[in-house]
C-alpha cells in the first residue's frame, strides 16, 4: 500500500502545482494586458499635452 500512497500523493502535487502555474500564467497575462492599457493612455496623454507651435516665436523689444 506503501507505494500506492506514494503514487497517489505525488499525482496530487502534480496537479497541484500545474493548477497553480496555470494561475499564475493567466494573472500574468492579465497583468501585462493592463500594462499594455496603461502604456497607451500614457502615450495618448502626453500627445494631448504636445503643444507645438510653443517656442516657435520669440518675442523682443527693442
Amino acid at each position: 500500500m506503501d507505494m500506492v500512497g506514494s503514487i497517489a500523493n505525488l499525482s496530487v502535487a502534480m496537479s497541484q502545482n500545474r493548477l497553480a502555474s496555470d494561475v499564475s500564467t493567466a494573472m500574468l497575462d492579465k497583468t501585462m494586458d493592463t500594462w499594455k492599457e496603461q502604456g497607451a493612455e500614457m502615450v495618448k496623454m502626453m500627445e494631448s499635452s504636445v503643444q507645438p507651435y510653443l517656442g516657435q516665436n520669440i518675442n523682443t523689444y527693442v
